[in-house]
């Protein structure tokens, strides 16, 4: 596996690894200072005066590259550029190898001769580069031939023994091969740990859109967090929508026919209820809930819940014309307290509770097909009052005798009972 297909999966990938590897990078470039000094303070004890200066020049040339590279870890673009890993490991691994021929060309003159200081020290960095660049082998491959290339001129240009060369090439072809080994592995691993991890929060974000559909944002937050769903909202208004004559229209048309009729009407309103910051509650039978200024705040709930009925009224000429259905609907708004909250541990939702629910169902029988009856207490909050026509004194079953406004003229005064 040498990339993701999708570009954009490809990108996310290598900018992962790389927020991720920076504290390895700032715990290697520690490691390899101390033993950088370590060599400082013992390989002078091998060396002649003019040795001992051109090995402490290339020591301190490779704790500044050590330095740089620690400190580019901190830029807040650094995941960005991943050829600073690149050039910054070339460099140090050009460096301490060029240490340590000059230390191996020492102690072939005083016949302490020894390739093992060079392959332990290059390995040090190539092993490194090995886990810094997993994942993009094309890249280490790269970086391989440019230090292989390098490492060659270091061996031709060396004054040692032909002898000692051949283990000294022998041994770092073996290292090259186990590096690209690593190299190789590693991006396997890392790869299908970020495709599954990409899977997981694709699959965690499925579910909660699901629950989101289901639930309010904030109350499923709070379940999440294992906390008790309930509150109470002093001023919601609640939407009530009903069919006119649904229970004939039934009778009349199949039920594949009715249920399209059903799904028009209620994909209309959800799209009218996100347009103007309207909560759907639920659908039940023929009938939708929504409110106005219960989880999902707005500055005036009244105005809210009229325009949203507005919304649905007008747009019902596009499931008429979609279904050949002359549906039309009655809507009642009544404001007030509302409780809310989610209760039971199966099949969860939060609904609402309370009088004012009642009476925004018990209004709504008062409406004129595609018209809309509001409560006193609705028509005081909202600002356009000269729409409504003059109050008519209602008897409504279970609540009482209350007074409505209709969105169409009328001058009867006349008692009413709503069933």
């Amino acid at each position: 596996m040498t990339g993701f297909a999708d570009t954009a999966m490809e990108d996310r990938f290598r900018a992962s690894e790389r927020r991720a590897l920076m504290p390895y990078i700032r715990g290697y470039a520690a490691v390899l200072t101390v033993a950088l000094l370590a060599y400082t303070l013992v390989n002078p004890l091998f060396f002649g005066q003019e040795g001992a200066l051109h090995f402490a020049i290339l020591i301190a040339t490779s704790l500044t590259v050590l330095g740089g590279y620690t400190a580019l870890t901190f830029w807040p673009r650094y995941s960005d550029h991943p050829v600073i890993d690149f050039a910054c490991l070339l460099a140090l691994v050009m460096l301490v190898s060029a240490d340590n021929f000059l230390l191996l060309r020492n102690l072939s003159s005083i016949g302490l001769a020894s390739n093992a200081p060079v392959q332990f020290s290059s390995f040090l960095v190539t092993a490194f580069a090995a886990i810094a660049l997993a994942g993009r082998l094309p890249r280490f491959l790269l970086w391989l031939a440019c230090h292989g290339a390098f490492f060659t001129l270091m061996t031709v240009t060396a004054d040692i023994p032909p002898a000692q060369l051949v283990f000294v090439a022998l041994s770092h072809g073996t290292n090259l091969g186990v590096v690209l080994l690593i190299n190789w592995m590693l991006g396997r691993q890392h790869r299908a740990t970020f495709a599954l991890r990409e899977a997981l929060d694709a699959e965690r974000g499925r579910n909660e859109e699901l629950l989101y559909n289901v639930l309010p944002q904030v109350a499923a937050e709070r379940i999440k967090a294992g906390l008790v769903v309930a509150d109470s909202f002093s001023d919601a208004s609640v939407v009530f929508i009903d069919v006119v004559g649904f229970s004939a229209l039934a009778k009349r048309i199949s039920p594949g026919h009715l249920i399209e009729v059903l799904n028009g009407f209620f994909s209309l309103a959800d799209r009218c209820a996100a347009d103007h910051g309207v909560e759907k509650v639920k659908t039940i039978g023929d009938a939708y809930l929504a409110m106005a200024g219960g989880t999902l705040a707005t500055p005036n709930s009244a105005d809210a819940a009229i325009a949203f009925a507005d919304a649905v009224i007008a747009g019902l000429a596009e499931v008429r014309a979609a279904t050949g259905i002359p549906i039309s609907v009655r809507v009642g708004i009544h404001s007030g307290p509302v409780v809310g909250g989610v209760i039971g541990a199966t099949r969860m939702a939060y609904d609402y509770w309370g009088e004012t629910l009642n009476i925004a169902a018990r209004i709504e029988g008062s409406a004129l097909p595609d018209g809309i009856a509001v409560s006193e207490s609705t028509w005081l909050r909202c600002h356009a009052r000269d729409r409504f026509g003059l109050p008519e004194r209602m008897l409504l079953k279970g609540v009482g005798e209350m007074a409505v406004f209709r969105t169409l003229d009328a001058d009867t005064t006349e008692t009413r009972l709503i069933a």
